[in-house]
């Protein structure tokens, strides 16, 4: 498997040239595009009512992206809601974590993630305080079944709720899959506009890479293969499990 051009399914970064993926573009000789394979939409206050979700009556919230925390607190906004003070924080990754200071002050008492890079890292988190009503707000496709399965498994009180909705971009028209060696995606939302857009399509020869927990789980049960994954102890961002990856597939490296 040689890999000369990848497809990022999110939009390029705003100084290209600075970023870790310029990086690996002149490392190892190779193309990278960038398109988003879906929109994301807001859930609006009068909708989100209508699921009798009460904010107020969970006591630890779990956000498994920046994106999320984003949605989530503008619906905060519109909902005219207060987070209390007591209320406990649960990420994924660190950098999630300290995203969560753009809206609440940092205290590390009600702040967790995993640490050492490790994802997974975050149920032994929520096992320890299995105790709390849990809040997982997500898209419409949920946060994945690794943490439904997990919940109810060990009898942990939650609910999801969703802020934001996904509509499928118009791959057809914009993008030519046959080009891409490799194409990374980085939620489920990216594998669903993927199968809406190619209802027929195989994955063949090509690779696939993941970032994050739901977008890997996605791709797998697929029945896909999964050639890079990130994030996990050796490759704590998916520029890094690229970087691996490309070591021993890139068709050059300078």
């Amino acid at each position: 498997m040689k890999i000369k051009n990848i497809l990022i399914s999110q939009i390029a970064p705003v100084d290209f040239e600075k970023s870790p993926y310029a990086e690996l573009k002149k490392k190892y000789s190779i193309n990278i595009d960038f398109y988003k394979f879906f929109k994301i939409e807001s859930v609006q206050a009068i909708d989100f009512r209508k699921s009798k979700i009460n904010i107020l009556s969970h006591s630890a919230i779990v956000f498994a992206s920046t994106t999320t925390i984003d949605h989530f607190f503008n619906l905060v906004k519109d909902l005219r809601i207060e987070i209390p003070e007591s209320m406990k924080y649960f990420c994924i990754t660190d950098q999630i974590a300290h995203y969560l200071q753009k809206y609440i002050p940092y205290r590390k008492r009600k702040i967790f993630f995993a640490k050492n890079n490790n994802p997974s890292g975050i149920f032994d988190l929520l096992l320890k305080n299995k105790d709390l009503q849990f809040l997982i707000p997500c898209g419409a496709d949920g946060m994945g079944t690794h943490f439904t399965d997990f919940f109810q498994k060990h009898a942990i009180e939650y609910n999801q709720a969703v802020v934001f909705n996904t509509i499928p971009a118009d791959l057809k028209t914009d993008v030519d899959l046959d080009k891409y060696d490799l194409i990374v995606f980085f939620s489920p939302s990216g594998i669903h506009s993927l199968k809406t857009n190619f209802p027929d399509f195989v994955q063949g020869e090509k690779a696939f890479g993941a970032l994050g927990i739901a977008a890997c789980e996605a791709v797998k049960n697929e029945g896909w293969t999964l050639h890079v994954e990130a994030p996990t102890k050796e490759a704590p961002s998916i520029n890094v499990a690229l970087d691996h990856f490309l070591k021993e597939h890139a068709t050059r490296r300078r």
